[in-house]
């Protein structure tokens, strides 16, 4: 079977994402609450449970609720019923992207004035519809992906552009998903469409010319060190003709830009030997100016978005332990000014600027702490969002609204909770009442899904330590259960959050408790925890992992029998975890697993990987290691090479088409393991990237992770 056939390698760009401040580092090495109570303290060093606790976990996970333990892993891993929702600039209808069966997913379109079923606009055979965006009142953008085909298919195929009307008529190929044709998707009018090297970049809320309805799209370029670049131009999306942009001077080689609401740039980002610089014009500037300039990794602010008088928002440290906060910039003074807008200890904050549509004036952030908050500045705007939430209480409800502050406002209300992935519901201020759309995930019952809370703890070190836990629905207190310390990618990411999150639910299904701590270089939780994880892969990265289960532990949540798990960077932690902590693991089980931090460092030039030598010479070595400096501290950290100290069982998983960790990572890995006696249990999709895509292989990983997990954790069966 081709599951389990060795082979070679593909891919895509490495470390394209990794953020300009080492918070928004998310190289792509990863895969990818109830509201927190009082702190916990513990003693992660606490000797664990004994083996009569042991014993009455394994009984304890085989007595939880049976309901959740009964779904099939499909279940949990099928594309969402309703994606993409997104509320029309008028407030009169919907549009969003649905999951119909075993078709693809469409696009529909609803009046949220009537009583008509949804009408599907656009829909493919072999495309599914992803990232639904109005240009205006009457025209809608979207782009496809392929679903059902591996995402090394993707690699090859990009998600193109597309245009059509909100009846469904005039659909448009803006962008090309590939320079042949594309079977069913022939049929769209495409003379004019750009290379698959465009990308959507800006819809302006104000269109610059009456009449006509234009987006900003960019055109990529790989410029020094391997950095892409965008050069933005504008595009009608009824005709499909392309106008150059007046950028007035702005700089070349441009990273990132941002708009003002009338699609006019603002503030660019550019990069040269290490170092950012950003760059501002503001209304009313004839020329750009430098705001600021220094190296990648410690840009003292960066920008959120720009308002139309002239306001750009940016989030910057400034809380007690570096916690990123939003605040205005100070142009002038070249500072953000005080106080912030949005802070919350011990968070940062993830902001986004929330503007009237109609008038331009902002009128409140949205940020993340433990769960997603909204402030509003608008009074009338707060009082929406404090009707909506004692409707639907307990619950995060986000707020797209048009016309927010008058009478008859309309709003588009998507409410989770961390057992529901999701609700939509229309809110019609006239009436005062809520109209219910849909469930995101319609086969699912929140009821026997897992709670989710966000403890904290402190590290061998004092490190304060951010632990989720997701706890099986009918777990008893006092009762320890097997758990599955899930270990997330990047590493430079955060984690978790307070919500139904797919792997953690399914896993936490069939009894066991999950365990996913946001160790130290986690981003999330300020910018010392985030630092305080340089150079620590397979040191005190590692520790922390070990501290939150010993915690667990101590605390008899967790029983002595307990697995790690990853994907990624997560992976990689998953096989430090047997080096590093033997013993305290009865098994590991990695996927698309960093094996070897030296190919990172200095990839060979026969290896196709997806890096950048901007981020290699520039970040990782700050992040990760100096290849020369630290060679023998990462060989003590390359899991290929400590096979010797590895006892407990492998599974270990990966994608042929794997760029970001090519597949040399699982071969070394696999082939020491066999050469020691002790072969892992080997899965190879050979279709598939970094992130597992097709649905048949994520189902079937699923369940071979769960049958290896029952095996160690459980003793039973497969």
């Amino acid at each position: 079977m081709k599951h389990r056939h060795i082979g070679r390698h593909a891919g895509r760009h490495f470390g394209r994402h990794l953020g300009w401040r080492a918070r928004g580092a998310a190289t792509a090495l990863g895969l990818a609450l109830a509201w927190g109570a009082a702190l916990a303290q513990g003693n992660p060093a606490a000797v664990g449970a004994t083996s009569a606790a042991s014993a009455a976990s394994a009984a304890s996970a085989a007595a939880l609720g049976s309901a959740a333990r009964a779904l099939p892993a499909e279940r949990f891993f099928l594309p969402l019923a309703i994606g993409s929702a997104r509320l029309s600039p008028s407030g009169r209808q919907l549009a969003f992207t649905r999951a119909v069966g075993d078709d693809a997913v469409q696009l529909q379109v609803m009046d949220l004035a009537g009583d008509e079923p949804p009408r599907r606009v656009a829909g493919y055979r072999d495309a599914d519809i992803t990232h639904v965006v109005w240009a205006s009142d009457d025209r809608l953008l979207y782009s496809v992906v392929d679903l059902r085909s591996g995402s090394g298919l993707d690699q090859r195929v990009g998600h193109g552009l597309f245009s059509v009307r909100a009846d469904g008529r005039d659909t448009q190929m803006l962008i090309r998903r590939q320079a042949g044709p594309v079977s069913s998707l022939a049929d769209v009018r495409r003379a004019r469409a750009l290379s698959p090297d465009h990308r959507l970049l800006w819809v302006p809320a104000v269109q610059p010319e009456a009449g006509r309805t234009q987006v900003v799209v960019g055109s990529v370029e790989r410029g020094d060190e391997g950095l892409y670049t965008w050069v933005p131009q504008w595009l009608d999306v009824r005709s499909g003709h392309t106008t150059d942009m007046d950028l007035g001077g702005a700089p070349k080689a441009v990273l990132r830009w941002w708009f003002d609401r009338r699609g006019t740039p603002r503030a660019a980002v550019t990069e040269a030997r290490g170092l950012r610089t950003l760059h501002w014009r503001g209304p009313g500037d004839a020329a750009w100016q430098a705001l600021v300039t220094a190296p990648a990794l410690r840009m003292p602010f960066e920008p959120v978005a720009v308002a139309d008088d002239g306001t750009l928002y940016v989030r910057h440290a400034a809380g007690p332990v570096g916690e990123e906060v939003l605040s205005r910039l100070d142009v002038a003074r070249g500072q953000p000014a005080t106080p912030p807008l949005l802070q919350f200890p011990g968070f940062d904050v993830r902001a986004q600027v929330l503007t009237d549509l109609h008038s331009g004036e902002v009128i409140g952030v949205r940020g993340e702490a433990e769960r997603e908050r909204t402030q509003w500045f608008a009074p009338a705007a707060q009082q929406l969002q404090q009707a909506i939430d004692a409707l639907l209480p307990d619950r995060v409800n986000r707020v797209d609204c048009r016309r927010c502050t008058d009478d008859d406002a309309i709003a588009l209300v998507t409410s989770h909770s961390d057992r529901d992935p999701g609700q939509l519901y229309a809110y019609h201020g006239a009436t005062r009442q809520l109209q219910r759309l849909g469930a995101v995930h319609p086969d699912l019952d929140p009821a026997t899904m897992a709670r989710v809370q966000l403890r904290r703890i402190r590290a061998r070190d004092g490190l304060s330590l951010p632990v989720w836990l997701t706890v099986p629905a009918g777990a008893v207190p006092g009762q320890p259960l097997p758990a599955v310390v899930l270990a997330h990618g990047g590493p430079w990411l955060r984690g978790s959050h307070w919500r139904w999150e797919p792997m953690a639910q399914f896993l936490a299904s069939r009894g066991w408790l999950v365990i996913s701590p946001e160790f130290r270089g986690s981003a999330g939780y300020g910018d010392a925890h985030l630092r305080a994880g340089f150079r620590q892969w397979g040191l005190a990265m590692q520790d922390d992992l070990a501290d939150a289960l010993r915690w667990a532990q101590h605390q008899g949540l967790a029983g002595e029998r307990a697995c790690i798990a990853g994907g990624s960077y997560g992976g990689y932690a998953a096989l430090m975890g047997l080096v590093r902590a033997p013993g305290l693991y009865h098994c590991a089980a990695a996927w698309s697993a960093v094996t070897d931090p030296m190919l990172l460092l200095q990839s060979p030039w026969w290896l196709a990987d997806d890096g950048i030598e901007a981020v290699r010479r520039h970040r990782l070595p700050e992040m990760i290691g100096d290849p020369d400096q630290d060679a023998d501290r990462l060989a003590d950290a390359t899991p290929w090479r400590q096979v010797h100290r590895m006892r407990a069982p492998v599974l270990l998983v990966h994608g042929g088409m794997d760029r970001r960790v090519p597949p040399l990572h699982a071969d070394r890995l696999r082939d020491a393991l066999t050469a020691a006696g002790r072969p892992p249990e080997w899965v190879y999709y050979g279709d598939e990237g970094h992130a597992f895509r097709r649905l048949d292989h994520r189902v079937d990983f699923a369940q071979r992770l769960e049958a290896f997990l029952r095996r160690h954790l459980d003793g039973a069966a497969p």
